[in-house]
């Protein structure tokens, strides 16, 4: 059975991604792609992570990753993964090498991870000089200065994430802090998640290709509205229990799961749409509280488990408070207010009509 040059290509692209090899250190694979197509390089840092937004991003479905690294991400935009410490083959020297020559020529930058700055960044660092490694710091501030766009992408690269949690020793900051620290003014988008959602950054760099970074709008702290601007909440299939009062007491419970600490009332992005996992299931499917995981103050100082002030969703006034004590026999608040001014009427309005009625049979009699 024949097989065309195209499916070769796409097949010999995701074994590739799998075994972590980097097919653009390839030179006769490189020219095969070299067609007239406008191509922009991404080197990849990865900072203070677990690389948990990586994998995230290689099991990508819709598009795959095969498709996102070889077709055009939009007509005459293709995208060349540089540099990606995690899946390119190259290391050592023949590794930094690549990230050297793709920062002579226009390139989008993606960081992921925390930026690490206790102890002039030697916490975490990437590559070598003269038998020293060098701090991931180094590489951001230099190639932040450089790139026509940076990418956050992660809650740690985002606002610190997990390592900035409280304590934090190695005085992890988000992207933006550091370069604002540092007086970089390069447009950067924060892309928080633990992980992220893998269409999030493939939809931020088609944007990006598309209309330059300054064509994405961003909300208050840095996230496309058009990924973050909802809020879990108005979106999660549990809303109808939460509207009618009926909270889980623990886990397993088929109810609102606000009360067990989710944080959905204040978090922001389209999970219940995307969902994770090609698009199979998602945390609060999966029985478990939204942690909030897009939000900056991720992962709550307090607890992971505390509930959170609800601003702007509540439920009407007419249903049962969130927290009651049901040994109480009369719980006063404004929404059993309401319902007993209502039954009161009510009554109150029969007890009247059956009056009514009494004195009018009395005058016909």
């Amino acid at each position: 059975m024949a097989i065309s040059r195209r499916k070769f290509l796409k097949f010999s692209a995701g074994g590739a991604a799998a075994l972590g090899v980097n097919l653009f250190d390839n030179p006769m694979m490189k020219k095969a792609f070299a067609a007239a197509i406008q191509e922009t390089p991404v080197i990849w840092v990865a900072a203070g992570a677990c690389s948990g937004c990586s994998v995230s991003l290689l099991n990508a479905l819709s598009p795959r990753i095969q498709d996102v690294l070889l077709d055009q991400v939009l007509p005459g935009h293709h995208i060349e993964l540089a540099f990606h410490p995690t899946v390119m083959a190259a290391s050592g020297d023949l590794a930094m090498k690549a990230m050297y020559d793709t920062e002579e020529k226009p390139f989008i930058l993606v960081v992921e991870g925390s930026v690490m700055t206790a102890d002039g960044g030697r916490m975490c660092e990437v590559g070598e000089s003269h038998g020293h490694g060098i701090p991931a710091t180094e590489h951001i501030k230099r190639l932040g200065g450089k790139a026509k766009a940076v990418l956050a992408v992660g809650s740690c690269a985002s606002y610190g994430g997990v390592p900035a949690a409280s304590e934090n020793p190695s005085g992890s900051i988000g992207v933006t802090e550091f370069f604002k620290k540092e007086g970089i003014t390069t447009p950067t988008i924060n892309l928080p998640g633990c992980a992220i959602q893998p269409d999030w950054f493939i939809s931020t760099v088609a944007a990006i290709l598309l209309g330059g970074p300054e064509s994405v709008k961003v909300d208050a702290d840095g996230r496309p509205e058009m990924i973050y601007k909802k809020l879990i909440h108005d979106n999660c299939p549990l809303r109808g229990h939460f509207d009618a009062g009926r909270f889980a007491e623990k886990f397993g419970d088929p109810y609102c799961l606000y009360k067990l600490g989710c944080k959905g009332p204040v978090a922001h992005a389209n999970c219940p749409e995307k969902r994770f996992n090609s698009g199979t299931n998602w945390c609060i499917d999966n029985g478990h509280p939204c942690n909030g995981c897009t939000e900056p103050d991720y992962p709550f100082d307090q607890t992971m488990w505390g509930t959170v002030p609800i601003q702007n969703a509540t439920p009407p006034a007419a249903y049962p408070p969130i927290f009651t004590d049901n040994k109480k026999s009369i719980d006063v608040t404004p929404g059993y207010a309401a319902l007993a001014g209502i039954a009161a009427g009510v009554v109150g309005a029969k007890v009247l009509k059956k009056s009514d009625d009494s004195e009018d049979r009395q005058g016909e009699e």
